[in-house]
């Protein structure tokens, strides 16, 4: 595992991190029992992973209480935890700054810990990211200052959004949303660099799809069954593609991973893993670099076929 740095005041971070929203009950994905969760993240640790990614309403809290139970195992000061703020446990969203402190609170309960290394805006509409216009960066740096988070940032989706909160706030992080599919966000990694911002990457495998396992013949039962079925077929035909040009390079999903780590900007990913062997096989994208050719062709592809289309999450 290769590891690089994410804050200010926190370890180094394995290029590879654990997205934790599986280890919830009740995911919406595949359900997990407690023991499956804490045999994860006990493995996770084992291959060299000690990036942490959770939220309160990832399996209605049990996410971040299981996450708690696992690490509790293992030195603290090594492992880096972030969680989120925006929705809640029981499911509803709310960014209103006088609750921040209370769901932090609530995060530290659950995941035994006295300090969280980074607390994320949840994915929030954009009226939430002027720092100049809202109370919740005050916040934010009191909560700071008396040691409860080492940093903060938000979850987003594109360079506008990114640009606006970089240069509103004292931001620390980024969960940005960035895959071969989605790369937008790469436009605002310049700036991140600058302002030594950490970029973690969100759904690198476009939830499923560049794992290769999907076609334009499949059927979603869960969240993903927000999809048309022009959405499955146009997304199969741009799979197809991307298999073509990676050709005999790495397997498809290790190269989606792979891809997001050619980005300097870029401290962790976090797939999501539902079996230790998903989890191994993620691990094992960051000992499989794309060449700097590949990468190339990868945003040429995207450039040229991919972004007009303004595909949907």
């Amino acid at each position: 595992m290769k590891y690089k740095k994410y804050i200010k005041n926190a370890p180094l971070v394995s290029e590879i991190g654990l997205g934790a929203w599986q280890l919830g009950e009740n995911s919406g994905w595949k359900s997990m029992s407690e023991l499956e969760a804490i045999a994860m993240v006990n493995k996770s640790m084992e291959l060299g992973i000690n990036f942490f990614d959770t939220a309160p309403n990832y399996g209605h809290g049990t996410s971040e209480l299981r996450l708690g139970k696992a690490l509790k195992n293992f030195d603290r000061s090594k492992i880096v935890i972030n969680t989120k703020f925006g929705h809640s446990v029981t499911g509803e969203t709310n960014y209103s700054a006088n609750i921040i402190r209370e769901s932090l609170e609530g995060s530290l309960k659950r995941l035994q810990v006295d300090y969280i290394d980074s607390l994320i805006i949840h994915n929030p509409p954009v009226e939430y990211l002027n720092g100049n216009n809202n109370p919740h960066y005050e916040i934010l740096e009191r909560l700071m200052d008396e040691g409860k988070i080492n940093a903060y940032g938000a979850s987003l989706d594109t360079y506008a959004d990114m640009k606006l909160f970089m240069e509103t706030t004292n931001c620390s992080v980024i969960e940005a949303f960035f895959n071969i599919l989605h790369q937008d966000s790469a436009l605002a990694f310049d700036l991140a660099q600058e302002k030594e911002v950490g970029i973690i990457a969100k759904i690198p495998l476009d939830s499923g799809w560049l794992s290769g396992k999907y076609n334009a013949e499949s059927t979603f039962t869960d969240i993903r069954s927000r999809w048309s079925k022009k959405d499955i077929i146009t997304r199969s035909n741009l799979v197809k593609k991307v298999k073509d040009i990676i050709a005999n390079e790495n397997n498809l999903a290790q190269s989606a991973i792979s891809f997001c780590l050619a980005y300097k900007a870029v401290s962790t990913v976090i797939p999501g893993n539902t079996t230790i062997t998903q989890l191994e096989n993620n691990v094992e994208s960051a000992n499989k670099p794309l060449s700097k050719e590949l990468v190339k062709k990868l945003e040429d592809f995207y450039q040229n076929e991919v972004k007009h289309l303004n595909l949907p999450w």
